[in-house]
């Protein structure tokens, strides 16, 4: 353990129960007697306050007759509480000078707002109670406001790709399925079946309070000791997801003026220690401006304008993923290219200029991000709901110096290996679609 890392405790219900956690030095953590947990990072040289209250509940939580209820029960949220009307809510946070937001993952929820710190009770009363007070009024109203939503991903093909490639990985499993769900079911679950998935989800010991900025800790956890969130409800526990070791191709018809087109296979999971080689890999892969893929499709050939590659990470496993975006006339050449890139990069170890360089690119994106109150109380929220050690921003700068090439060269290997590539592609015609992507994986053209 390095100097600025501390070792706290976490003040529980019951005094004879410690919990020993990796802390930086400016992060605080206590457990309420109600189960809730409440982290902080105090940043003293800003005015503002980045505060979340964190569910550990999405998508992956529901079941096909759910499919979509947690993103569904997010906009809900905003519709009313005992004190306040959806458009009073609003009002309420305007005259407060807050911007405040929600957001609905595979595996997490959470209110957030940015405001000053004088305000900091006065917000923190108003989000608790849209999160555990809601009302449901105005259900019919919001539910045509999701199918307008599920709606115009539709019409977006290079957001909707992704979420075809989640299903050619992940197949019909939580992970398959996309966030913002199943339009049946949205225009048809009944209230009750939203207030008692609200109830067992959203739970005491599934709830972090992350704030960061001009905090007080004390303060904080006075306030969520305030909190009147289930005590009884399901703790929150993932179903390992079952990993198939040979990819699968998804195809979805539709004019549109490009082919978009997405390549993966699953990845690593969020307490792996390969996630800072994942990041270097990335970077000299396609997640950067002189990134190979950038290079070759983009800045050589012309062939797309949004090439590059990109990870997520879950409890038990991930993705490692490519999307290029091209008209009809590229596609060949583009997977073409794809392909042959995909060979050397898990065939030949990077060169010592590519690592380096792409280490500084994601030592300076950490240091960047780092000087966002938002991104630090998101970052400690993810930290406390998923039970990871909180590292430091110099600790995760050594880890990211310490990556090697032969850490990134068989990390790409194991991810990029033709028989576990699966692919999806939206646009006109799947016959060129699959003759495109023979040079990637013969066996996704069978």
């Amino acid at each position: 353990m390095t100097a600025d890392v501390a070792v706290v405790t976490v003040a529980t219900a019951n005094p004879a129960v410690r919990h020993p956690l990796e802390m930086s030095d400016t992060a605080r953590l206590t457990e309420t007697e109600s189960g809730i947990r409440v982290i902080t990072e105090e940043v003293p040289s800003v005015r503002s306050v980045a505060l979340g209250l964190w569910v550990r509940t999405g998508s992956r939580d529901e079941t096909p007759a759910q499919a979509g209820v947690s993103h569904f029960l997010e906009h809900l949220l905003f519709k009313g509480t005992p004190n306040y009307s959806a458009i009073e809510i609003s009002e309420r946070f305007d005259g407060l000078g807050a911007s405040f937001n929600a957001a609905t993952g595979k595996e997490t929820t959470h209110l957030h707002a940015r405001f000053l710190d004088e305000h900091t009770d006065d917000v923190f009363s108003l989000l608790g109670e849209m999160m555990f007070e809601s009302t449901f009024p105005d259900i019919d109203s919001e539910r045509d406001v999701v199918l307008e939503e599920i709606a115009m991903y539709e019409d977006e093909p290079s957001d909707r790709v992704h979420d075809y490639l989640s299903d050619a990985i992940f197949g019909d499993t939580p992970l398959g399925r996309r966030i913002l769900g199943d339009a049946d079911v949205i225009a048809n679950i009944p209230v009750p079946d939203i207030a008692e998935y609200h109830r067992q989800r959203y739970a005491a010991e599934n709830i972090v309070v992350a704030a960061a900025g001009n905090v007080d800790h004390d303060t904080i956890v006075a306030l969520a000791e305030s909190l009147n969130p289930a005590t009884s409800g399901d703790v929150a526990d993932i179903t390992p997801q079952v990993l198939s070791t040979k990819g699968s191709c998804e195809f979805a018809v539709k004019d549109t003026e490009q082919y978009h087109v997405c390549f993966g296979a699953p990845g690593i999971n969020r307490a792996d220690d390969r996630r800072f080689a994942m990041a270097v890999l990335d970077s000299i892969f396609g997640g950067s401006s002189s990134s190979r893929l950038f290079r070759e499709v983009r800045e050589n050939r012309g062939l797309a304008y949004s090439v590059g590659s990109y990870s997520e990470q879950f409890t038990d496993t991930g993705v490692a993923a490519i999307y290029v975006g091209t008209r009809e006339d590229n596609i060949e050449e583009a997977c073409a290219i794809i392909g042959t890139e995909l060979e050397k990069i898990r065939t030949e170890p990077v060169s010592s200029d590519e690592i380096s360089r792409a280490k500084e690119h994601v030592k300076g994106r950490l240091v960047l991000s780092g000087e966002s109150s938002a991104a630090r109380m998101s970052r400690i929220a993810r930290s406390s709901l998923h039970d990871l050690p909180l590292l430091t921003i110099d600790e995760m700068l050594d880890q990211v110096d310490q990556v090697t090439i032969e850490d990134v060269h068989g990390l790409a290997a194991e991810l990029y290996a033709a028989e576990g590539l699966s692919t999806a592609c939206v646009g006109r015609d799947e016959n060129r679609f699959k003759t495109a992507v023979a040079p990637v994986s013969e066996a996704l053209v069978g």
